[in-house]
């Protein structure tokens, strides 16, 4: 049996630990929180962005852009976005697993390996993938310059020819108590064109006059289209890692709790069979006195 001293010495270790989590689970939520507006303030730009490009896709065919250019596919590119940090909860590996089971699919063509995130590059360098490329996580507070270096760097890597095709595999960002893991195809951009009878009834019913031309008009907004589609994730993940952190401290704060409840529930019996212990020690002794004047 543990004594009362070590009891006590444990308890306040646990609570000093719940503590440190308590704090973790409040700095989580204040970086979920910053996140969000974030994503909100850039949403309706985003969805502006997404208007225009569905709106000129039906004159794309006409149009020849190296990021809509669908080529065989003999290389491919898959860029893993996790964090750079731990106490999550599974959320890493879970990103990890969904990457791992993407890249070993039957039949599918040699790949690359583009890390964000210390923790995916971690695993995929230690095991041996060709991990051609890495960026550290970028902050919360980062500004929209440092992500478009990230993709502006993706974009190059696919025109250069590096690579035939680029995936993401990231945290999707469900709310504050489900994140998931996705992976999603960024490049050659799916334009979404459908039949050309349908195309052409869409035509009939709307008509547009570009100024300037649809060609220098997707010279402009599809490198834009590709930099906001990499900032919304790049914020989603952050959004993700932040949540499932905020969700494993608040849990372990929550067991730091029962710990500390089932060790003082201990130090009390300790405490109460020491005092009996003594009180039969006192009890005993009297009786041995008595006996002995007797």
């Amino acid at each position: 049996m543990q004594s009362l001293r070590a009891i006590r010495r444990k308890i306040r270790a646990v609570r000093n630990l719940q503590k440190i989590m308590t704090a973790m689970k409040m700095v989580a939520a204040a970086r979920l929180r910053r996140v969000q507006d974030r994503v909100v303030a850039g949403k309706p730009y985003t969805e502006k962005m997404r208007w225009l490009v569905e709106t000129l896709a039906p004159h794309l065919p006409a149009v020849e852009h190296p990021l809509l250019q669908t080529r065989p596919v003999q290389k491919r590119g898959l860029v893993v976005v996790t964090g750079d940090k731990g106490l999550c909860g599974a959320y890493n590996g879970n990103i990890i697993r969904a990457a791992q089971a993407f890249l070993s699919q039957d039949g599918a063509a040699p790949f690359w390996l583009y890390c964000i995130g210390r923790k995916g590059h971690d695993f995929f360098a230690r095991r041996g993938y060709p991990v051609v490329r890495y960026r550290p996580q970028l902050p919360v507070t980062a500004p929209f310059a440092q992500f478009k270096a990230i993709a502006e760097d993706i974009v190059q890597w696919f025109l250069s020819g590096e690579v035939d095709e680029v995936h993401v595999a990231y945290g999707e960002f469900v709310n504050a108590l489900v994140q998931r893991p996705k992976i999603v195809s960024l490049l050659p951009i799916k334009t979404g064109e459908t039949g050309d009878e349908e195309r052409g009834t869409r035509e009939a019913v709307r008509e547009y006059i570009f100024e300037p031309q649809a060609p220098e008009l997707l010279a402009l907004l599809l490198p834009r289209y590709v930099e906001h589609q990499v900032y919304h994730i790049l914020l989603e993940s952050l959004a993700s890692e932040n949540a499932a952190r905020m969700n494993a401290m608040s849990q372990a704060a929550d067991n730091a709790e029962e710990l500390i409840k089932q060790l003082t529930l201990q130090a009390n019996k300790i405490r109460q069979w020491n005092i009996t212990k003594e009180l039969l020690e006192i009890t005993t002794a009297v009786e041995a006195m008595r006996r002995a004047r007797d």
